[in-house]
């Protein structure tokens, strides 16, 4: 077992013997090492003002990424390579092309957002060189400006693009000894703390059982991108904190015929080209869970485990009919998805047990659709989301599953909605009966997100706005809606 975190930051190797579980990445960076460019702006990952580029081994690459400093743990840092702003230079030593975009486009008014907005853009010039208008505006879906507008912003995006470089830039120039410094970190078990708070790094999936059959109130962390909310905002104990971010025996994708497995590990990010790829209907929805930084963090297996009444991933989960595989150190079981969802805040997950995948069926020739609703049109939380699994002959509908999430105090199936379908034509008359029958499905509450009468009137609008889509009369949408 080590005792000792480390990391590099920038071109500097760092080494920590002392680390709780609750020291963020954001605090480490201005409070200890005075890089004061990453700002704290809303400390729950919505603002983008601390955003940073954390690299990883990926599949043999190095891999960067823009994710929120408020709400990283600083153990978590563990064989990762953290680049911030202060990072950024050109091929010269001057300006890098980001930055000299939002110069030269006057992408910046008060300038306290700017240094998140250019590490976000500076993900996005790695990754790809020549964005259009919608990868620019991806991109940017987790980063907010207040004064500047995002019109120059998204000029500069362009403009960086334009000006290319990326082949002289110091994370290109400098891989191959970054790669080579990452792989020399030890892989054993990491255990670090700071007084009785303490931070527990497994070794591997095996080892991870074994730490939670000694530690079983243990509180995990993958992505953190909900439990850094909890120490950000409530100011919660969670120690012993156990992450599993790191665990690449969690990260794989498998396609086997008839079905997809993936690691509780795998984030959103990574799975969007398999969502692109088997679930194109759904790509829209699955660009509106978080921001890129949220997503490029926060992982699947993470989202379902939580547990949430509104749940990002469980309601297409569902949908599509997912099972999943919980693992300790007394073996694997496998149950479907929608029976994890016992009541609010209460799942069927055992002492010691972790989730170690989730295997989704391939939607065949089914119809399938995701919707979610919610105040911002990106990077907020659902007023309530729905997913639908479609199967006809053509003319009859002969099976559907219907999930929905922020309706319940767990994410559930529409029973009495699927009823009304089953077996009928396929046809506007047949869902307009589940629309009227899923009100015998859901007694919503009311919170600040939606009144329960709203809530009601999205979950029978879902069903109305399927059947526009699917007979192809999206035009009529904007009356449904």
């Amino acid at each position: 077992m080590g005792g000792e975190i480390r990391f590099l930051l920038n071109d500097t190797e760092i080494s920590l013997t002392e680390a709780g579980s609750r020291d963020t990445l954001l605090d480490f960076l201005r409070l200890n090492r005075r890089l004061t460019g990453t700002k704290e702006g809303c400390a729950e990952g919505d603002c983008g003002a601390c955003t940073v580029l954390v690299g990883r081994l990926h599949h043999g690459h190095m891999h960067y990424e823009p994710i929120n400093a408020c709400i990283r743990f600083l153990a978590s840092c563990h064989g990762c390579h953290v680049v911030t702003v202060e990072h950024l230079r050109g091929a010269d030593g001057g300006l890098h092309p980001v930055q000299a975009a939002m110069v030269e486009h006057h992408g910046s008014q008060c300038g306290f957002c700017t240094p998140g907005f250019v590490m976000a853009l500076y993900g996005l010039w790695m990754q790809n060189p020549r964005p259009d208008m919608l990868a620019i505006e991806t991109a940017l879906q987790g980063n907010l400006c207040r004064c500047t507008g995002y019109e120059p912003i998204v000029k500069a995006a362009f403009a960086a693009g334009e000006a290319g470089g990326q082949n002289f830039d110091a994370l290109t120039v400098e891989r191959d000894r970054v790669m080579a410094a990452l792989i020399a970190m030890p892989r054993e078990r990491v255990q670090v703390s700071r007084g009785d708070d303490r931070a527990i790094l497994p070794a591997d999936a095996a080892d991870l059982a074994a730490v939670l059959a000694e530690n079983p109130k243990a509180t995990i962390v993958a992505g953190a991108t909900d439990v850094g909310l909890w120490v950000t905002k409530f100011l919660r104990d969670i120690s012993p904190a156990v992450f599993i971010g790191h665990l690449t025996d969690l990260k794989r994708i498998e396609i086997t015929p008839g079905q997809i497995s993936i690691g509780a590990g795998v984030t959103y990010s990574e799975f969007e080209p398999f969502i692109l790829q088997h679930f194109p209907e759904a790509l829209d929805y699955w660009r509106r869970i978080g921001g890129w930084q949220v997503r490029n963090a926060g992982t699947i297996g993470g989202n379902v485990a939580n547990g949430s009444p509104i749940g990002e991933t469980p309601p297409l989960l569902i949908a599509l009919g997912a099972t999943m595989t919980l693992r300790s150190t007394e073996g694997a079981r496998d149950i479907a998805v929608e029976d994890f969802f016992i009541d609010y805040g209460k799942q069927d997950r055992r002492p010691g047990e972790f989730v170690e995948s989730i295997h989704i069926p391939l939607k065949g020739d089914a119809r399938i659709a995701a919707y979610k609703v919610s105040k911002r049109h990106h990077a907020d939380i659902t007023a309530s989301a729905a997913a639908f699994h479609i199967e006809t002959d053509g003319t009859t509908i002969i099976d559907a599953r219907v999930a929905f999430g922020g309706m319940a105090a767990t994410p559930k199936r529409a029973r009495a909605a699927e009823a009304a379908l089953k077996g009928q034509p396929f046809a506007a008359e047949s869902f307009e009966a589940a629309a009227k029958a899923v009100a015998n499905d859901f007694q919503p509450l009311s919170d600040w997100r939606a009144s329960a009468a709203y809530r009601q009137t999205l979950a029978a609008n879902f069903f109305r706005r399927f059947w526009l889509e699917q007979s192809g009369q999206e035009h009529r949408l904007r009356r449904v809606e």
